[in-house]
């Protein structure tokens, strides 16, 4: 919430599963799309919410599995719990405001009378939270029990919300919970801070994302993929809204479909340029640099540019020729050696599981032509996934930034329990 300090130019607020994630997608290249997007055009002046049904517990594993961005804000159990920023800093106010005739206890005994709901247990994990009670049942049985349940919790002094979503999911939250309150909250609490977004897309693909697209004034996305319920609930409930659109793109792609189709912002992804030198902004910042950098280094070791003494010389006239490079191990290198030395690495991940992706890129200006940029660098190949946390200072060739940037010094540390097994090939 106090990354900006001005209004959201966007507020991106996306369901994980089968939405901002492509479960068949193995290679993840649309959701590497939207990181590059992101962090080239928007992570300076945006904000990116994360509203997911798992639990913090399911929300960290997937975080494991996909090269996700780490969001700004996270929703987690259908709209149930909030939390902050990196370390996710719970919401206490939104957690007394759920209390409001909740008694979870109740409502076990009441779903307890249903032998057509079986509770959700995954892995010896539960997904009942302080807030949220989650069952299975069959799609023909649903809406029947949903009724019945629903008025037995009223007669017990509780005032409830049931979701069906997914086909079989069914979870019981507050009244006040659900993902569409807690987005109505947090816009609610950014008006008070005289920080409300200018502009939101809400992105989703089942039921339990429906609330999202009934906050008035958000833009929203059902990407193509998007289930029947909430194909259906669109069709009931705002089938003339022009704020609300069914996209043709899967999950993540949608999402950048979108951007385009309302006209939030740039909506080409440094991954859909072909050369990169014709990459360009109307407003640039050293965020896109950043992406752009890592980007060509990735196409280098895939082999998808050709081993062309030109890319390095344009690679060392962005490098000052004093810049230096500390390398995560502790040795120290000039940037150009470092350029010298991927030379012989051309091509050596061409064919495998082989990607890098940039997180959390914050720049901060500290001279009149200089900044100092951190951010998160990782890489997944067949050997697992690596990340080192990462400051370069780059300094504006011009008297303008649009003039481009040149790196004057990298200096990076492993991320505790991400060290890469081979230093010798870990390159910027």
């Amino acid at each position: 919430m106090e990354r900006l300090s001005n209004p959201a130019r966007l507020m991106i607020v996306s369901d994980l599963d089968h939405t901002m994630v492509d479960h068949h997608d193995p290679g993840n290249l649309s959701l590497l799309r939207f990181n590059a997007l992101w962090e080239a055009n928007y992570h300076h002046d945006s904000l990116l919410v994360f509203s997911t049904g798992r639990s913090p517990t399911l929300y960290k594993e997937l975080r494991k599995e996909r090269p996700l961005l780490t969001p700004d804000i996270t929703i987690m159990s259908v709209g149930t719990e909030i939390t902050y920023g990196k370390t996710m800093v719970p919401d206490q106010g939104w957690e007394r405001y759920l209390d409001r005739k909740w008694d979870k206890s109740i409502v076990i005994e009441e779903a307890s009378k249903f032998p057509e709901l079986k509770p959700q247990v995954m892995q010896s994990e539960t997904e009942q939270r302080p807030h949220k009670v989650s069952f299975y049942v069959e799609k023909d049985k649903a809406q029947e029990v949903t009724k019945i349940l629903s008025e037995s919790l009223g007669k017990r002094g509780l005032d409830v919300k049931i979701i069906y979503s997914g086909g079989i999911d069914l979870d019981i939250l507050p009244q006040g919970a659900g993902k569409g309150q807690a987005l109505a909250y947090l816009l609610n609490k950014f008006k008070t801070e005289g920080k409300l977004p200018i502009n939101t897309l809400a992105c989703g693909d089942s039921g339990n994302d429906a609330e999202l697209f009934s906050i008035p004034d958000v833009h929203g996305v059902m990407v193509s993929n998007a289930q029947e319920e909430l194909l259906q609930w669109h069709a009931q409930n705002a089938k003339n809204n022009p704020k609300i659109i069914h996209a043709t793109e899967r999950c993540a792609a949608g999402i950048i479909q979108a951007i385009g189709h309302f006209n939030l912002g740039p909506n080409s992804s440094p991954r859909d340029v072909s050369d990169l030198s014709q990459c360009q902004l109307d407003n640039v910042n050293p965020g896109h640099e950043v992406v752009k950098f890592y980007l060509f280094y990735e196409r280098w070791r895939r082999g998808e540019v050709e081993s062309d003494e030109l890319y390095i010389s344009n690679l060392k006239a962005v490098c000052h020729p004093a810049g230096l490079f500390v390398h995560p191990s502790g040795v120290e290198e000039s940037l150009h050696d470092c350029i010298n030395g991927m030379k012989n690495h051309h091509g050596d991940k061409e064919g495998k599981h082989f990607h890098i992706w940039v997180d959390r890129v914050v720049p901060t200006q500290i001279g009149s032509d200089s900044w100092l940029v951190k951010f998160d660098k990782w890489e997944i190949s067949d050997e697992g996934r690596h990340c080192c946390m990462t400051t370069a200072v780059l300094r504006s060739r011009g008297p303008s930034v649009s003039d481009g940037f040149t790196w004057v010094h990298v200096h990076q540390t492993w991320l505790d329990g991400y060290a890469g097994p081979d230093p010798t090939i870990w390159f910027f």
